[in-house]
């Protein structure tokens, strides 16, 4: 799953799976770093809701893989709910649901638009841009910042921390894991000393009493899930209603910005492959023994395109049975503010500048490397250029 023709193709290699396997397929993550693989939905449903059988904790498999993996710093334990299960992961999860429930869905709106117009302005009168670094990447995290209640200087250093630490290169991954350890640790501090009403605050002061390491853990995983998920779903989004005729203009089917959300998180995911379990013991399901303390990662993209669910004509528009928030104790508290936050974006763009374009053939774009995410290298668009003032309107 790390190879070229992975990142290139990845549903092709989907269907040569599901013709040698049935719902469970033995992979590789990384050179010499063996997983499981699943690519059926009832499977996926099964082991997503029985985290007695399929723990989240990494701890005992992490001891048998170099510490120099590419695929460690995103899999490593830490003292947050996605790695534990039981009481331990209800002290975690709790303090992470009061925080993004505290999030005002209302001010969203406003928080993408302040954030949308000056980065639009800045590329309106050159008649091109790039969707990805001079759009979807500054917008989340000037939003996520504000949401953590982040300086710029600290947030800036937070994006590129998380953005190395899902690169494949081991060497970027692990300074990336650094560099996100030391800026959001600095985050904390300040937010001890001077809460506001942000995420991070409600974290740092809530009566479960986390301390400084299990605050940065709840917080790497909130910016985990909103700054790279969030960014590659606007930017996967984006790229449907480029080259679906179905969302042009002139069709006569003009679908709407949430249905090309909805068919995106289940055609096209950000996080491809992710909700890793580690089972304590050889268990058999499916009719495959699965060894002790190996990785069983669960395929989004596959699961969601399984034939045995998806019979045909079967559309994904305003179908919201995906498991690309995943499902379980585990499923993501955040669905509602990235969606949001995600459709806001996007129709701030269509609604400031009009008609985009892709300015190569989408054959020509890149894929990231990573056994993880399904994300874009660039995007790059042409339109009509406009006055900075036409924006502003």
């Amino acid at each position: 799953m790390y190879t070229p023709d992975f990142v290139r193709e990845p549903n092709d290699t989907y269907d040569r799976m599901r013709q040698a396997h049935s719902t469970l397929v033995p992979v590789e993550l990384a050179p010499d770093v063996p997983a499981t693989l699943v690519i059926g939905y009832s499977t996926a449903v099964q082991i997503l809701n029985d985290p007695d059988h399929f723990p989240s904790d990494p701890r005992a498999w992490q001891k048998s893989i170099p510490a120099d993996s590419p695929v460690r710093p995103m899999m490593e334990w830490l003292p947050a709910a996605r790695y534990n299960t039981g009481a331990t992961h209800r002290r975690y999860r709790d303090p992470s649901v009061v925080a993004i429930d505290a999030i005002d869905q209302h001010a969203i709106l406003a928080m993408v638009e302040n954030a949308a117009v000056p980065l639009i302005t800045s590329f309106c009168e050159d008649g091109q841009a790039d969707l990805v670094m001079q759009y979807a990447f500054p917008l989340v995290l000037e939003v996520l910042n504000q949401m953590c209640g982040c300086p710029a200087d600290i947030g800036e250093r937070v994006a590129v921390g998380m953005a190395d630490r899902f690169d494949s290169d081991k060497v970027k991954a692990k300074q990336g894991m650094q560099d996100l350890r030391a800026a959001l640790m600095e985050l904390i501090a300040l937010k001890r000393d001077r809460p506001g009403d942000d995420v991070t605050s409600h974290l740092a002061h809530h009566p479960n009493g986390l301390d400084d390491l299990e605050v940065f853990a709840q917080l790497m995983s909130f910016y985990g899930a909103g700054f790279e998920a969030q960014r590659t779903f606007m930017a996967n989004a984006l790229l449907l209603i480029f080259t679906d005729p179905r969302f042009q203009p002139d069709s006569g089917r003009n679908l709407s910005t949430t249905d090309a959300l909805d068919e995106v998180l289940f055609n096209n995911p950000p996080m491809a492959n992710f909700c890793t379990t580690y089972p304590r013991q050889p268990i058999q399901i499916d009719g495959v023994w699965l060894p002790a303390d190996q990785p069983v990662l669960i395929s989004l993209a596959a699961c969601n395109n399984d034939p045995r669910i998806r019979g045909e004509g079967n559309t994904s528009i305003g179908n919201r049975s995906h498991l690309a928030w995943s499902t379980g104790p585990h499923v993501c508290p955040a669905k509602d503010v990235a969606y949001r936050t995600v459709e806001s974006a996007i129709d701030q763009l269509f609604d400031r500048v009009g008609e985009i374009q892709l300015a190569v053939h989408p054959d020509q774009l890149v894929w990231r490397p990573g056994p993880f995410h399904r994300a874009l290298t660039a995007m790059p668009v042409v339109f009509e250029p406009l006055r900075r003032q036409q924006v502003m309107i």
